[in-house]
């Protein structure tokens, strides 16, 4: 499976790179601590999900995209730490996308997941 023709590999990289538009927004002072966390995270969503699409079978793509909604946790948390600190005002078309991209994520978990119990 092409990493690169998965929709929900596509959704992601549109999200990074309006999260990077985003986090512009974050003082200067923290463009080494919580814009780095945030663009890290955020970049970790569709790079796993392409590591996994490569790796050898079902069972390892699942565990990416595993990963992959660890990240996408890490960045929902650290844009709610970002509104809390006053650094992003309105985050909420964020967090719909952001909730968008993780049920795609499970869609696909689910789908391998069935595929493989239906070879067993």
């Amino acid at each position: 499976m092409n990493h690169k023709d998965l929709d929900v590999w596509k959704k992601s990289i549109d999200l990074v790179k309006d999260i990077y538009k985003l986090t512009d927004y974050i003082p200067e002072c923290e463009k080494f601590g919580l814009t780095s966390q945030i663009r890290r995270a955020v970049v970790s969503i569709p790079s796993n999900i392409a590591e996994g699409s490569a790796r050898n079978g079902d069972k390892e793509f699942i565990q990416f995209l595993y990963i992959s909604l660890g990240s996408l946790s890490e960045v929902e948390t650290q844009l709610i730490i970002a509104k809390e600190l006053g650094y992003l005002e309105d985050i909420d078309n964020d967090l719909i996308r952001l909730e968008q991209v993780k049920k795609m994520i499970l869609g696909l978990v689910k789908y391998l997941k069935g595929k493989n119990n239906a070879k067993q």
